[in-house]
C-alpha cells in the first residue's frame, strides 16, 4: 500500500534555492526492499554536489544518502530485517531527505542497543567513510603518523577518534583555533591551523623531516599540492572528496618528481558493495561507538523543511561536527 509523505526534491541543478518540499508517494516494498519511517537524516557534502550538478543524476530527483528510522514494511526475500527494527543506512539510492522511503534492503543495517537514531543518522555515511579509508584503502595498523584534512568536520571528528583508538598519530588541519581545539579534544595528535601556519613545513617539523605515508584529503582542489608535498617517498594520496572543488588537470609527472607517489580516488560504494561487506564495516564502526571510543558530535539540527539552510551552513563552513535533519 502506498503512502503520502513530505520529501525534498529538485527539478534543476543550482543553489540551495532549488530545494523544494513536496508530497511524494512511498511505494510498497518489492522483493529485497524495505520501507522505513525515518527519524533523522544525515547531511553530507556529496548532497551539495548532487544538488549543484557536480555529480550528475537524472532530474528530477531527491537528495541524501544517509538516514535512520524504523522498518514499516518488508518485501519478499529480506531475511536480516523485520517490521519494527531500528535501522540505518549510509549508502542508498538518492532520496534520504524524506519522512519515509522504500529502498534496497542490502543497504540497510540494524542499529545496535546504545546507539540513538540521531547518532546512527549522523555516523553512517561519515563513519563508513572513515572505516573504508582507515581499514580498507590504506589499512592502518597502529603507530603510523598520518595527515587528515578538515579534521573538525563531520568525517574529520570521527577520524580523529578512530585514529586514536587504533593508536595512530593523526595530524589534522583546520581553519580556526576553535576548530583546531575541537579536533584535538577528539583525539587528534596535533592540529595545524592552515590560516596561520604552513601545513607542509609543520608536517615536516612534526615528523622530523620524514613526512607521512598517507594523506587523507576530502577537500580537493585547494589542498592537492599541499597534500602531495606532505607525503614521504612512495606515499599514498587518498583523495576522497571535493569540498573546495574537484581536482582537475593532474600531471602524472608530478607524482614521479615528488617521490614515486601513489594516488587513489576511492568511493564508499565500492567498499561496501554487498550486504556482507556493509554489515562488516558497520559492525566495526558501531562497536567503537558502543565502546565509547567514538562519540558523534551533532553540531547542528534542522527540520526537513529547512534543508536549504542546512546545506548553506555546510557549504559556508559554518558547521561543526555532523549536521542532521530531524523528522520527529
Amino acid at each position: 500500500m502506498e503512502t503520502q509523505v513530505k520529501a525534498i526534491r529538485i527539478e534543476k541543478n543550482g543553489g540551495p534555492e532549488v530545494l523544494q518540499l513536496v508530497s511524494v508517494q512511498v511505494p510498497a516494498p518489492q522483493e529485497n526492499e524495505v520501507t522505513i519511517r525515518q527519524k533523522a537524516v544525515g547531511l553530507n557534502f556529496i548532497d551539495i554536489y548532487c544538488r549543484s550538478g557536480l555529480y550528475a543524476h537524472p532530474l528530477p530527483h531527491g537528495l541524501g544518502f544517509e538516514a535512520s528510522g524504523v522498518v514499516e514494511a518488508v518485501g519478499a526475500g529480506v531475511k536480516h530485517l523485520k517490521v519494527g527494527d531500528r535501522v540505518a543506512y549510509g549508502q542508498s539510492p538518492l532520496g534520504a531527505y524524506a519522512e519515509a522511503r522504500t529502498l534496497p534492503a542490502d543497504r540497510v543495517v540494524k542499529i545496535p542497543k546504545g546507539v540513538s537514531f540521531e547518532q546512527a543518522a549522523a555516523i553512517m555515511l561519515k563513519g563508513l567513510t572513515v572505516q573504508y579509508l582507515f581499514r580498507q584503502t590504506y589499512r592502518l595498523q597502529g603507530g603510523e603518523t598520518i595527515l587528515f584534512h578538515a579534521a573538525a568536520g563531520g568525517v574529520g571528528l570521527i577520524a580523529c577518534q578512530w585514529a586514536k583508538a587504533l593508536g595512530v598519530k593523526l595530524i589534522g588541519t583546520a581553519s580556526t583555533p576553535e576548530k583546531a581545539a575541537l579536533a584535538k579534544a577528539n583525539g587528534a595528535w596535533e592540529v595545524i591551523d592552515y590560516s596561520r601556519e604552513n601545513v607542509v613545513e609543520r608536517v615536516k617539523e612534526l615528523t622530523n623531516g620524514k613526512k607521512v605515508p598517507v594523506v587523507y584529503d576530502g577537500v580537493g582542489k585547494d589542498t592537492w599540492t599541499t597534500s602531495l608535498d606532505c607525503l614521504e617517498p612512495r606515499g599514498l594520496m587518498v583523495s576522497f572528496g571535493n569540498a573546495s572543488g574537484p581536482v582537475n588537470g593532474v600531471n602524472l609527472g608530478v607524482l614521479a618528481s615528488k617521490g614515486s607517489l601513489f594516488v587513489t580516488r576511492p568511493t564508499l560504494g565500492t567498499h561496501v558493495a554487498t550486504l556482507e561487506k556493509m554489515k562488516a564495516a558497520s559492525k566495526e564502526m558501531f562497536d567503537l561507538v558502543a565502546k565509547k571510543k567514538i562519540d558523534i558530535t551533532i553540531g547542528q539540527r534542522f527540520p526537513l523543511e529547512a534543508a536549504a539552510d542546512a546545506q548553506e551552513a555546510l557549504a559556508a563552513r559554518k558547521t561543526v561536527g555532523a549536521t542532521i535533519l530531524t523528522l520527529d
